[in-house]
């Protein structure tokens, strides 16, 4: 497992989104993708693409309108 990082930052949806599918198609089954946006539409819009494609939210935090999400990679098909 290894961890990387996403700058979203700046970024308005669906942007977030579409940045954190392309990353996580790079990445392997259990790694962690931490991803830092502005838009605070990803604190739902992130989690339920991971719902839908079978990744795993591991923790979630807003630091002076930074919104950060770990999630943790599933199986890729």
């Amino acid at each position: 497992m290894s961890r990387h990082s996403l700058n979203a930052k700046r970024l308005l949806c669906p942007l977030p989104v579409i940045r954190t599918q392309d990353k996580v198609k790079q990445l392997m089954s259990g790694d962690q993708l931490e991803v830092s946006c502005t838009d605070p539409g990803v604190m739902q819009d992130i989690p339920a693409w991971c719902r839908i494609n079978g990744h795993t939210i591991m923790s979630t935090q807003e630091n002076q309108g930074v919104y950060i999400i770990v999630l943790e990679v599933g199986k890729n098909e």
